[in-house]
């Protein structure tokens, strides 16, 4: 597993390299992965301008910058993703937002495809859902993970699939409203749960 995880942040990106290569890409028509369609690279362009909005308007609540600046230890927080994955576009602002609070915390991001061997280490319920975040320790320890949804979000995704059997383009939008009103703060929440969690254990 650690060969895995190792190999993985050997091909990682910081925030802003990451943010560049969907800006290069999408200058030149594509999103990040091996597959290319219309479709995602819609979804790309569409994440662009919302990752670019969020990344000036993201507020850390205070009492969450509190907690983020008694980290003491070295963090890794690696999160896989690509760019045309809406859920990425809405949380990895945020993540970024956090990281940066604190220089023991650095920041990594993978593509998913490029990575599938450690995407299938951290699957969610049998499924390569992403963003996935796995917090590391100095010693390539996992503290914890999260992903791909703040808690909010996949208590709405669990409820709207039993109701109607598959999350369609009603549920899609109806997420997307509620990530603009929430603005990071059920995330944010999230993260500062598995780090006071982990802490403990």
């Amino acid at each position: 597993m650690k060969k895995i995880i190792v190999k993985s942040l050997e091909n990682s990106y910081s925030y802003q390299d990451y943010r560049l290569l969907m800006q290069q890409l999408l200058s030149e028509g594509k999103s990040t992965g091996p597959i290319q369609s219309e479709e995602l690279t819609n979804y790309s362009l569409l994440n662009e301008t919302r990752m670019k909005r969020l990344d000036k308007t993201i507020k850390i609540a205070d009492e969450i910058t509190g907690e983020i600046q008694k980290i003491e230890e070295t963090q890794t927080w690696l999160v896989i993703t690509e760019s045309w994955c809406g859920d990425a576009a809405q949380n990895l602002p945020v993540i970024n937002k956090m990281a940066e609070l604190n220089e023991k915390i650095k920041l990594k991001l993978v593509l998913r495809d490029e990575n599938l061997e450690l995407m299938d280490l951290f699957l969610t319920n049998n499924s390569r859902s992403i963003p996935k975040l796995i917090i590391f320790d100095s010693e390539l320890n996992i503290i914890n993970t999260w992903g791909p949804r703040p808690s909010i979000a996949t208590k709405m995704a669990i409820e709207y699939k039993e109701k109607n059997g598959s999350l369609d383009a009603d549920f899609k939008q109806n997420l997307q409203i509620w990530y603009n009103k929430n603005k990071g703060e059920n995330l944010q929440n999230d993260l500062i749960q598995l780090l006071q969690t982990a802490a403990v254990n």
